[in-house]
This record gives C-alpha cells, structure tokens and sequence, in this order.
C-alpha cells in the first residue's frame, strides 16, 4: 500500500459515513477516453471495483431494482451522445471542496446548512476523517465533477444553505460525486425522497 493511501480495510470502514443511507458507492476502471462511459457503468452495475474493494449498493435486490435494471437512475451514459447531455448538469470542483461535499453525501439531507446542525461540531471531526480517507484513495490528478450548484470558487458543501441541482435519478433530489484519473472513475450519489 502507498503511504497515505488506505487499503481495503480503511475503505470499508470509511465506506460507514454512507451507513444507513441510500447512497451509491462504485469505482471502476478507467477504460475510455470518454469517462462518462465509464462512470455509465458504474452505474449500470456493470463493472467492480478494480482493487475488489467494498461498493455500496442500497437498491440491490429491491423491487424496483428488479423492475427495471438501471432504478434508480434516470439514465446511464453508454454513448458520445449520452455523454455530451450528461456533461452539461455537472460541473468541475476544486479538490479542497471534495471533502465538503462527501461530508455532505453523508449527511442525508438536500438543503441544511450542517454547519447549523444540531451536534455538528461532535459528528463532524468523525465525518470528515471518514471523508479524508475516501479522498486519499484518488491521487492529485484526479478530477472531481458535481450535479450541485454551488457559490464561490472553493466551495464549502456543509455551509451552503441553498444548492441547485441536476437531477440523474427519479429521487426528489439526489447529490454527487465523480472523480475521475487516469486509472479509475468512481461514483458517489445519495438519493433522498424529501
């Protein structure tokens, strides 16, 4: 294991920030130029994790899963075309607001300022720890993209009170995370029926 990067253990356990949620958890390899494609994927369920390490998904097995393959997501980009529509809901964050945002994911709300959350300041050191190991795992490369609007050029997702969104999903809102190298691409999202 490269220092500072965690293992299969550490993931697993950071993987707990996202404990009785519905939220998705999948890393893939990078196999096109074209990320989308391989981010579509991900989320048609398509491929594993390349380290065979833990992947959350909370609609495996559900009704509505077995209904329809792709539930919950309105599509899964599998072509250049798919790929150009996604493209346009989401946006490039800055690495230092990748913490936030996962942090955010974890939280299971879609609008709360969580910085004014009832024992914010006691849940929020474990929160972000569990955040910075996920993080680790993406090296300095990685590009990180986002379904949510945001304010300013470094943004802070657990104190912006007011998001915008793109919806991917049939939820009533749903908030994500691509990141993406040259050797993975890996999908984060939470789905919440407000």
């Amino acid at each position: 294991m490269d220092t500072g990067r965690p293992g299969a253990r550490e993931w697993s356990e950071a993987l707990k920030l996202y404990e009785w949620l519905v939220t998705f958890v999948g890393v893939a390899p990078r196999e096109h130029d074209e990320w989308w494609l391989d981010a579509g994927a991900v989320m048609r369920r398509e491929t594993r994790d390349p380290r065979g390490w833990e992947s959350i998904d909370p609609d495996e097995g559900e009704d509505e899963r077995l209904a329809d393959p792709l539930f919950p997501w309105l599509e899964a980009p599998s072509t250049s075309a798919d790929a150009d529509r996604c493209r346009r809901f989401v946006g490039e964050i800055p690495r230092t607001s990748v913490r936030s945002l996962l942090v955010l994911l974890g939280a299971g709300t879609s609008r709360a300022d969580l910085s004014r959350s009832l024992r914010w300041d006691e849940l929020r050191p474990e929160m972000e720890r569990r955040a910075d190991v996920i993080l680790s795992r993406f090296p300095g490369s990685t590009r990180f993209y986002t379904n949510l609007g945001w304010e300013g050029d470094r943004p802070d997702f657990c104190r912006q009170s007011h998001r915008s969104h793109s919806s991917f999903s049939r939820s009533d809102w749903d908030a994500g995370l691509i990141a993406v190298n040259d050797d993975e691409v890996a999908v984060f999202w939470n789905f919440l029926n407000v």
